[in-house]
């Protein structure tokens, strides 16, 4: 492989912002794998957000961007796994395996696609260099021809739509709105994109948390909903605190905990069987490099409030949620799903094929 611009390049990145900014180019927030996908020729690579290749997991999106790219060209974009009309990471995330009997298998059962959003290089230019507009005009050129798998990612300069586009697609899986400047040259791990996401509240129980890795202090708070049968789910984990809250959590919390698991909700962790279910918080996973994800139980009699954007399958919450306060005012049984709020269902063909 020989192009102007070689692997493993870290992708561009995106602050937080609370609005959606005016005067840039506006395109959705997919929610999948972020990659950099590099073609020589007969030579592909899929990069990661880290650098490292994916390319091994996904046999069959190889070959569908061999078909349907330049022979030569270097673009940024996201994996995704559409299933009934909408994103779902979950099937992503099980597409990291590492057994090829198992790849094999996923890649017929869960294809995956790619949308492209930028242009890294084209031929024998690096556009790196060139501004946001130059490089999306090139960019439209150069899949004008894609298909299914393969798609271009719809953009638009017109705040409007893109506020629209924020309000109807999350019923399709979709995160949010990212605004890029116009003049935006191509940063590698650099935050100069804007990224607008859905946050709503809700009133969760703290069943217990995990210790943090430096010491003896609290690391994530875990959280849950009770379901229509009463039953207590995990549905995630709060972790943004500073050092000395930790310290103080501990304490403040330890009239709750709890001598064993015995007569806890979330007792079943415990069990060797539990292990299977990379769901649990006491189980293994392919992503925690053999981290200890040991717990401390805690009595679920106590009630917070946290922000969160939305819950992937309805079941539990996409991305860790946000702390915001304590809330005595409310039992714990009063804690439920029917609390959560739903998007409006929308077909991810609809925002496929839009544009502005």
């Amino acid at each position: 492989m020989d192009l102007p611009v070689m692997p493993p390049v870290k992708p561009m990145l995106a602050k937080t912002a609370g609005k959606i900014p005016p005067g840039m180019q506006y395109e959705a927030k997919w929610d999948g794998f972020r990659a950099i996908v590099y073609r020589d020729g007969g030579e592909l690579e899929i990069g990661s957000r880290t650098g490292k290749p994916l390319t091994r997991y996904l046999p069959e999106l190889v070959e569908a961007l061999k078909a349907n790219l330049p022979e030569r060209i270097v673009l940024d974009g996201e994996i995704v796994i559409v299933r009934d009309g909408r994103l779902d990471f979950d099937a992503m995330a099980e597409r990291i395996h590492p057994a090829a009997s198992r790849v094999r298998r996923l890649a017929e059962t869960t294809p995956a696609s790619f949308i492209a959003f930028d242009l890294l290089a084209l031929g024998d230019d690096s556009l790196m260099d060139s501004p946001l507009v130059e490089r999306r005009a090139t960019l439209e050129q150069a899949l004008a021809k894609a298909a299914p798998p393969v798609y271009l990612a719809p953009a638009t300069r017109d705040a409007q739509v893109a506020r629209g586009w924020f309000e109807q697609y999350e019923g399709a899986g979709l995160d949010g709105v990212v605004a890029k400047p116009l003049d935006l040259l191509y940063r590698p791990n650099e935050r100069l994109m804007t990224k607008v996401k859905h946050e709503r509240t809700a009133d969760v129980v703290l069943a217990g948390f995990r210790w943090h890795k430096s010491g003896p202090v609290l690391g994530s708070m875990l959280l849950g909903l009770y379901d229509k049968e009463g039953v207590l789910q995990h549905v995630g984990v709060c972790a943004a605190f500073p050092m000395k809250r930790r310290e103080e959590l501990v304490a403040e919390l330890e009239p709750l905990r709890m001598d064993s698991v015995a007569g806890h909700p979330w007792a079943h962790w415990a069990r060797e069987e539990a292990h299977e279910s990379a769901r649990l918080q006491g189980a293994p996973s392919r992503w925690s490099g053999g981290r200890d994800l040991s717990w401390a139980p805690l009595r679920p009699e106590r009630v917070l409030e946290v922000a969160y954007d939305h819950l992937e399958n309805g079941s539990r919450f996409r991305h860790t949620a946000q702390w915001r306060r304590w809330r005595p005012d409310r039992t714990p049984e009063s804690c439920t799903y029917e609390q959560v709020e739903e998007p409006v269902g929308y077909d991810l063909a609809e925002v496929l094929g839009g544009g502005g």
